[in-house]
């Protein structure tokens, strides 16, 4: 076996047995269908990748069909931002197509069935129904309508149809097995009413089909060959084959893989859309929502996630991805691609008292000294006063505390060696300024003064210095899976997944920041331009910290 072969997945080894038999004609056609009734989320950029990048290898192509039956909870804003999503991943869809596209030859199908005996037109409510399905040791119970005669029932549900009937007043039922080991088969409803406006097709209908009915069909209507569902469809495959089968149409196949599951985050549509509604996020945007907009709007990139979904791999087994690989990452690449900068998050004044008043130097700092080309540089002015970081500073330092302190000297990032002479207090006893001495043979890249320090910090410029809003984001759950835990799901959110710094410091380079680009505030983590910058205030989001902190946590616990 070779090489190649070993690192196939299970999908890659179907799909090259079909083109090696001819299956199909050798030809490969896969498709992505969303419901629109929600943002996409990571878990999303799984399939995405998956069934994107399969049609690729093979020289096929993927079709972008939204599951629009559900005409209550759709919409076409969520169409939209779901449209954004996939090209911002890198990925292009050979047509955009909507189940509502065939809703005329889906009903078409439900006929076709009924004159075939096989769909019957049911009054039963929806508790009779289920009750009616008996258990998966007993059988279930017709129901008086499953003897309707094919002319009642084609009557009945062209009134459906023509909006004679309530909703849930009649649905249409398959009529299989209501004694199959499979639940699935028991009669599944296949059509309901709904009078309700849909996005596409306005009020044109007030019958509308279920998933397990439009899904297998709008796949054969597409001549779709490799149908790849999530493993919770397992069970409705049966079904999927039923259909075809009966209508006698192209034989789409299903495929089951493994949905993604990652820790301290929830993936379901209907828990997302409660933190959006109840106000625990800001939409579903948010840097903290497991959405691909979330991620893009914190900074994360395509690559860094299409390298996650390619790390995970696909399997059949359902698993839970630890967060820290996601964040390991985007690390990785933000280390070779992001701009160094300085920005001081809690502020307290440096006055370095034996630098000359009013004196500006310009000091040099590169951009990237991880980038491939060498990353260029940028000047950053130096003066008498500058701000640096509260933690800096400890009136009483422990042993092995390399930073500033009373007699401690330390180095400030692309200049000088200072040692710290006093401090000043206010009235309430807190630091308010700490006055250096700086050693003028002791500049960075021109050090003549032989002294060796170990400790580094980085600096802005008072007189130089922007103000700016940083916004810290962190893991939105304090609990690993909170969708499993007891109560509530909300009652698990982090309240420190988000702190905002109204007054940090940044250099004046950050005024020229871009979107898109992506930033390292030295010694702080990895920061982007958000969405609710203006020119007169800039917000930076932090995408992650510089290492993984919970891996710290975790280990402390233990």
């Amino acid at each position: 076996m070779s090489e190649e072969k070993k690192t196939l997945n299970f999908l890659e080894e179907i799909i090259e047995e079909d083109i090696r038999s001819g299956k199909h004609g050798g030809r490969v056609q896969t498709r992505f269908p969303p419901e629109p009734n929600g943002y996409l989320h990571i878990g999303h950029a799984k399939s995405i990748c998956l069934n994107f990048g399969i049609a690729a290898k093979y020289g096929g192509k993927t079709n972008l069909r939204f599951d629009d039956t559900n005409p209550v909870t759709e919409d076409t804003e969520y169409v939209d931002s779901i449209k954004e999503d996939v090209r911002w991943l890198g990925f292009e869809w050979e047509n955009e197509l909507y189940a509502s596209d065939y809703f005329d030859q889906l009903y078409a199908f439900a006929v076709a069935l009924i004159q075939k005996g096989l769909a019957y037109v049911d009054d039963s409510t929806p508790e009779q129904i289920a009750a009616g399905k008996g258990t998966p040791t007993e059988p279930g119970i017709p129901t008086p309508y499953r003897s309707r005669t094919i002319e009642e029932n084609l009557d009945l549900f062209t009134r459906m149809k023509n909006g004679e009937f309530a909703d849930g007043a009649k649905v249409l039922r398959a009529k299989i097995d209501l004694a199959s080991p499979n639940m699935h088969f028991r009669d599944p409803i296949i059509y309901r009413i709904k009078h309700a406006h849909h996005h596409r097709t306005g009020d044109k209908w007030c019958v509308y089909p279920m998933y397990d009915f439009a899904h297998g069909q709008s796949d054969s209507i597409e001549n779709i060959t490799h149908s790849i569902c999530t493993l919770e469809f397992i069970p409705h495959r049966p079904l999927y084959d039923w259909f075809i089968e009966q209508l006698e149409i192209f034989p789409s196949r299903q495929f089951e893989f493994a949905r993604l599951n990652l820790t301290y985050t929830v993936m379901s549509k209907r828990k997302l859309l409660q933190l959006v509604n109840e106000k625990h996020v800001s939409g579903w945007n948010d840097p903290r929502m497991p959405t691909i907009s979330g991620f893009r709007r914190r900074g994360y990139t395509p690559s860094s996630i299409r390298t996650f979904c390619d790390k995970i791999g696909i399997q059949k087994r359902e698993n839970v991805i630890d967060m820290s690989l996601l964040e390991f990452c985007i690390r990785e690449e933000l280390n070779k691609t992001a701009l160094r900068r300085m920005a001081v998050l809690d502020p307290i004044k440096m006055v370095i008292t034996n630098y000359p008043e009013g004196q500006v130097e310009e000091l040099e700092g590169e951009n990237n000294p991880e980038a491939e080309n060498g990353g260029g540089s940028r000047t950053i002015p130096f003066t008498r006063e500058l701000w640096i970081e509260r933690e800096d500073f400890m009136e009483h330092p422990p042993k092995k505390f390399f930073r500033l302190g009373p007699g401690l000297m330390a180095r400030l990032k692309h200049a000088y060696i200072v040692k710290c002479e006093d401090f000043k207090k206010d009235e309430a006893g807190n630091i308010t300024e700490i006055h250096c001495t700086y050693i003028p043979e002791s500049k960075s890249g021109a050090d003549t003064s032989g002294i060796n320090v170990k400790g580094t910090i980085h600096w802005v410029s008072v007189q130089h210095a922007a103000k700016a809003e940083v916004r810290l984001y962190d893991r939105l759950f304090k609990v690993e899976n909170p969708a499993s835990e007891e109560g509530d799901f909300k009652e698990y959110i982090n309240p420190d997944s988000l702190q905002v710094v109204t007054d940090a410091y940044i250099e004046p380079a950050l005024l020229d920041a871009d979107n898109g680009q992506a930033y390292q505030f030295i010694r702080k983590g990895y920061f982007c331009l958000d969405t609710d910058s203006t020119p007169e205030k800039l917000v930076f989001n932090r995408t992650v910290t510089l290492k993984d902190a919970w891996a710290k946590e975790v280990k402390k616990a233990q």
